[in-house]
């Protein structure tokens, strides 16, 4: 009986379980539309993630990175005076929210900003310096050679 192995379960591709699990999360939050936003590039190494918050102020937004993953949460804090509110009819959707993208490496959050309900992040993309390592081959019968006075 054979195992249907996916893409990332290959052995040549050692080490990438990470990113299976980041296209699973990125398949979860494409089925949710909430906030909209846009991913623009302004130049070849500046690009700039706009998301519509109209209702959000800034205290009420969290905007965190670990692992290459930035995520951002919105919550409109409770007040009185929003808890007295009686609608007739509500269109203006200002529900909590999370959003996550992952970034490349080399990418870089330069700046964040809030205006006319727009949270503009800017971002930009240094090339990765290029790292060759040599790897040392141990050859444990030359030690053991050396080792007894033998040398081959």
């Amino acid at each position: 009986m054979s195992e249907n192995l996916g893409l990332f379960n290959n052995p040549l591709m050692l080490g990438f379980d990470s990113l299976e699990q980041m296209i699973d999360r990125a398949a979860k939050a494409a089925q949710d539309n909430y906030p909209p936003y846009d991913i623009e590039q302004i130049s070849e190494n500046i690009t700039c993630i706009t998301l519509a918050v109209a209702g959000f102020d800034d205290d009420d937004l969290d905007i965190t990175l670990q692992n290459r993953q930035l995520s951002i949460k919105g919550k409109i804090k409770a007040s009185e005076n929003n808890r007295n509110r009686k609608f007739l009819y509500r269109g203006i959707a200002t529900r909590q929210f999370q959003r996550f993208f992952m970034l490349a490496e080399g990418m870089e959050i330069k700046s964040a900003e809030l205006s006319k309900g727009l949270l503009k992040i800017m971002l930009e993309r240094n090339e990765p310096e290029v790292k060759i390592e040599k790897i040392e081959i141990n050859n444990t019968e030359k030690k053991k050679n050396k080792k007894n006075g033998s040398d081959k």
